[in-house]
């Protein structure tokens, strides 16, 4: 495809997201991070914009900014928090907070980047979603909110079809991050336990969603739209999770 391409990733500055900017930078790609802070790394082809996706106004401005400086082509929402709690201590407040930030960011973003899209009949829209949609302790809002990130992708796969845009989700199971290990410490026996529960007897690292991520980003991916890929080991299919 004889075009620029340019990712726009949420999160783009740590993690996954991180990898995936990095994986886009040496394809080609110019990419732009939007995220609480800057990447740590650099390159030539790449920018980034600070906001606090939990604001809806900054979410507005950035995406403003964005739309008025790049014609996006890839969007790829995966910033996330997890904010774990057992339904006693949950309250309404979490899932308000994890639906701006998983859904709520991702459509004003989506909205300032479609005029480009659509005048170019091209586009890749992707979620960083979870296997914890399927079900799982302590993650009442998170879950609410990763599953409804499938519905809306389906959604917006229908409405966005004609214009030859596609919309998909990558499911991670348990990955070796930071939020990760932010639940379950590192090195420990309870990790170490978690990989034997996994069908495939690891843990998954950021490599398994990247390579998951630039399948569905791919120009030539253009008959796969409103899908879930679970990138979990088989977690999803069925063990027995913490």
């Amino acid at each position: 495809m004889d075009m620029e391409l340019t990712a726009v990733i949420t999160g783009g500055n740590k993690g996954i997201g991180a990898d995936l900017a990095q994986r886009m930078l040496a394809e080609g790609y110019r990419v732009v991070s939007v995220a609480r802070r800057a990447p740590e790394f650099t390159h030539d082809r790449l920018s980034s914009v600070e906001a606090d996706l939990l604001d809806a106004d900054a979410v507005r401005q950035a995406a403003a900014e964005i739309a008025a400086e790049h014609q996006v082509t890839h969007f790829v929402q995966n910033a996330g928090l997890i904010w774990p709690n057992l339904i006693e201590e949950a309250k309404p407040e979490d899932i308000t907070g994890l639906a701006q930030l998983h859904l709520g960011s991702a459509l004003s973003l989506l909205q300032a980047f479609l005029p480009a899209m659509k005048e170019r009949h091209f586009g890749r829209v992707l979620f960083n979603g979870s296997r914890a949609a399927l079900g799982a302790k302590t993650r009442t809002a998170y879950g609410a909110s990763k599953a409804g990130m499938m519905g809306m992708a389906r959604t917006w796969a229908l409405e966005l079809a004609p214009h030859q845009i596609t919309v998909n989700v990558v499911a991670p199971g348990p990955i070796l991050t930071d939020n990760f290990w932010g639940i379950i410490p590192k090195g420990s026996e309870q990790e170490a336990d978690l990989a034997t529960r996994i069908p495939v007897g690891r843990l998954g690292v950021v490599e398994d969603v990247t390579n998951a991520f630039m399948f569905f980003a791919d120009p030539k991916s253009s008959f796969v739209t409103g899908q879930t890929l679970f990138v979990c080991g088989g977690a999803s299919v069925g063990s027995l999770m913490l």
